[in-house]
């Protein structure tokens, strides 16, 4: 009982990430004498450690090589003082969003974060929470100024969140979208409707007429979006999306094995899956094989979210075919543009929209005959 107690006591505080370690101030170089190394003004050398989108990549290198090899931290309690921020970003993983802490997908997005985080002296706040807390948590973290702005994550339909944050005056800006919600808020996204039609298409022409979508939970905003492209695709060649080959559940191995395994002992089973992760797209490949069916001749696999650090398709040839999107990048520019809101409040809420890349790997032929 004691450790259960301890347990969820850990799981209900925030974690910080970033820790600052002692340093040798005297072998620290200020922004100043960073600046005339450079031959750069304090402005360009600070919105290139900031991650600003309007410096270009080689000045960036340039100056982060330089602020590394200089020894160059900035004085973040100085900076702290001067401008009333906590140089801190917060995330809030509800509990219910067990997987999502430890799926590849999020972890991605956080390392990309954590980048553009580290390179601008913030720290990352971590709170994971029981969700019927989230919305105090938020509060708190306004009352308590122990953060700057925060990055919600798995928007749903219409979803709350946004209303809230706007009432209580902290930024925010959104990983994904919310259909329904007709209030203005920062976001940034994948094109998921635009990369699911594409790879539904994709199959289309490849001669599949019976292909099955794995998605993810029905109710959050990217698996609509994902639903309504496939969908759009079949509608476009004459097609009726059939209900039976359209299931949703949590991006696991083991969602992607079970119902892959059922689809295909069917009377008709597809020839195709349209995936919407990595990992469901190995428990297909799984359930193919098991049956003695040759993985991307009897049936074919499209995939998304291929370009992951530790679930990596990036082989001269990939063995899927994906759509392919950075959720690092995602992660790097969503925190930078957060930033950019904070320090600049009045540029706006501005959004991003992503487009994924068709790579054709070793998963997809043509639809068998007969």
């Amino acid at each position: 009982m004691r450790a259960q107690k301890a347990l969820v006591a850990l799981t209900e505080r925030p974690v910080v990430s970033n820790v600052r370690w002692p340093k040798r101030f005297e072998d620290t170089m200020n922004l100043k004498q960073l600046s005339e190394k450079l031959g750069l003004s304090q402005t360009t050398v600070s919105r290139a450690l900031n991650g600003y989108p309007e410096v270009s990549e080689e000045t960036r290198l340039r100056v982060a090589e330089a602020a590394r090899r200089h020894n160059y931290r900035p004085n973040m309690r100085a900076r702290g003082l001067a401008t009333g921020r906590a140089m801190a970003i917060g995330h809030v993983i509800p509990l219910s969003a067990k997987f999502a802490i430890v799926n590849p997908i999020f972890a991605d997005f956080i390392a990309g974060a954590g980048e553009i985080y580290a390179r601008s002296g913030y720290d990352m706040v971590l709170s994971i929470v029981n969700e019927s807390e989230e919305a105090r948590v938020y509060g708190e973290m306004k009352s308590k100024g122990n953060v700057d702005g925060v990055i919600v994550h798995s928007p749903r339909h219409d979803d709350p969140r946004i209303a809230q944050l706007g009432d209580i005056g902290l930024p925010f800006l959104v990983h994904g979208r919310s259909s329904g919600c007709a209030l203005p808020y920062a976001w940034l996204d994948v094109n998921n409707r635009h990369a699911f039609e594409r790879a539904a298409g994709f199959l289309l022409d490849l001669g599949h007429r019976r292909m099955a979508l794995l998605n993810g939970p029905e109710e959050m905003d990217f698996a609509i979006r994902r639903r309504s492209g496939y969908a759009a695709a079949l509608t476009a060649a004459g097609l009726v999306p059939d209900p039976e080959l359209m299931l949703c559940d949590e991006m696991t191995e083991a969602f992607g094995h079970r119902a892959a395994a059922d689809l295909l002992a069917a009377p008709e089973p597809p020839t195709a899956f349209l995936v919407a992760s990595m990992l469901i797209a190995i428990g297909v490949r799984r359930a193919i094989e098991e049956r003695g069916l040759r993985f991307g001749r009897d049936v074919s696999v499209v995939t998304f979210d291929d370009d992951l650090s530790y679930l990596s398709n990036l082989d001269a040839v990939p063995v899927f075919t994906a759509m392919r999107s950075s959720v690092r990048e995602a992660g790097r520019r969503a925190a930078a543009m957060l930033l950019r809101m904070i320090a600049e409040p009045g540029i706006g809420l501005p959004s991003q929209l992503l487009e994924a890349e068709l790579v054709v790997g070793q998963s997809t032929g043509p639809a068998p005959r007969g």
